[in-house]
């Protein structure tokens, strides 16, 4: 089928020629045995439902009668590629849980549930009718005019024929007059019949698109989804560092040791300073792992939290750092660990881009809100773009609630001042 369209395909010259006059009729015929089931099961379900109220199986057949949109859309979405190659979105969110009782709470809270509800309800009861008459009235005419020679041939015997109560034919030419007739008004009627189906089709997706609400459920879906996605690299990185911290530098440290042990005998040259040499690598490495430790996940962050770890950058940083960080208590773990890591940022950009010569980092908290700001007296410049790591710490941020300002005009000074949510209740979930 065409990339187009049914209006689309409308305005082309050569949509008689196509499959297009067909899919319309098609979409609107289909309607009618669909809404009539429809109507039937909603009006089934309504009255034995309400009868049976006061016991268990008429709540379970109100409940189904409320769910009812919910396959039914999922039907018409489908159908609805018979004249629309755009496919319309299920607005519906994916349970947090697993089991029936996660499933039903969710379609029961969702706005889309109800939309959908409503449009069975207008399918049922007014639209299916419409569509069976605009189609069904379309194939009589054209129809009943092109069936007139086989009727007159198979069933009056060659007598004459009445079509549709209108006209009398009385002879085979004749007949065959009607049937030409019916052969033309084909064609010309296959363009009503296209714009009832896009009629019909535009009010479908006005009725089960997702709307405002549902734009702003798959908003909080992606929020959600991109906050398990950060808890997962952050569990992976503590792990990480559990497994470098308890393994590969518990072994090195043993080797230092040992080979220290080993100095300590003396021996002859060359042995001593291969040994002195091993020694030194080995410390070397131990350094390197310990570094390599605590950028991944510092353990004085797990420990002793924000405040702490954020004193032990200051102090481990090549330029000054005056420190002003009243922080009481500990933040969520997301946001101590994005925060943690956009100070390292910062104070890395400090020394190693901004001629600096002393810095200031200060925190404050309102009890909803974290605000960190790193300032420093240097060269200015710095900014998001070109690939900066700046651009990762604004992107770390905002996954938790929070957002990243920068100035730093040329000539200094810079201020790097980030805030978020420091309340589990405020986090983007």
């Amino acid at each position: 089928m065409s990339s187009l369209t049914l209006r689309q395909a409308l305005r082309q010259p050569r949509y008689l020629l196509g499959s297009r006059p067909w899919c319309a009729a098609l979409y609107l015929l289909s309607s009618v045995p669909i809404g009539a089931g429809l109507l039937a099961s909603v009006v089934l379900l309504a009255v034995v439902g309400s009868a049976l109220t006061l016991v268990i199986v008429g709540i379970l057949l109100l409940l189904m009668l409320a769910l009812i949109g919910i396959p039914v859309a999922a039907v018409e979405r489908r159908r609805l590629l018979l004249i629309d190659p755009v496919p319309l979105a299920d607005p519906h969110r994916a349970p947090e849980r697993t089991g029936l009782a996660a499933w039903l709470r969710i379609r029961l809270r969702e706005r889309a549930t109800w939309r959908e509800f409503g449009y069975v309800l207008v399918f049922a009861f007014v639209l299916w009718p419409l569509e069976g008459l605009v189609a069904g009235a379309v194939l009589a005419v054209c129809g009943g005019l092109l069936a007139t020679p086989l009727v007159m041939a198979t069933v009056t015997g060659g007598e004459e024929v009445r079509v549709m109560k209108l006209w009398l034919a009385d002879s085979y030419p004749q007949a065959f007059a009607l049937a030409l007739l019916g052969l033309v008004l084909l064609p010309l009627f296959a363009y009503p019949l296209g714009w009832a189906a896009v009629a019909r089709a535009a009010l479908t997706r006005v009725l089960l698109s997702a709307g405002p609400g549902g734009l702003d459920s798959r908003l909080e879906e992606l929020g959600r989804s991109r906050m398990r996605l950060v808890d997962a690299f952050e569990a992976e990185r503590r792990r990480i560092e559990r497994d470098l911290h308890d393994g590969a530098q518990q072994r090195l440290v043993a080797l230092s040791m040992t080979l220290g042990l080993a100095r300590l005998e003396a021996p002859a040259e060359p042995l001593g300073s291969l040994l002195a040499k091993a020694h030194e690598e080995a410390g070397v490495a131990l350094v390197e792992i310990r570094e390599l430790i605590r950028g991944i996940h510092p353990q004085v962050l797990t420990d002793r939290g924000l405040a702490a770890a954020v004193e032990d950058i200051a102090d481990r940083s090549a330029v000054p750092v005056d420190m002003d960080f009243e922080i009481p208590g500990r933040l969520p773990q997301p946001v101590e660990t994005a925060v943690y890591f956009a100070v390292c940022e910062a104070l890395a950009n400090v020394a190693k881009h901004s001629g600096a010569s002393r810095a200031r980092v200060t925190g404050r908290t309102d009890g909803e809100r974290l605000t960190v700001e790193v300032r420093d007296d240097g060269t200015g410049g710095a900014g998001t773009s070109g690939g900066s790591g700046l651009q990762g710490v604004a992107d770390r941020i905002s996954v938790v609630g929070g957002q990243l300002l920068i100035s730093s005009p040329p000539g200094g000074p810079t201020v790097f001042r980030l805030d978020a949510p420091c309340s589990p209740a405020h986090l983007v979930e």
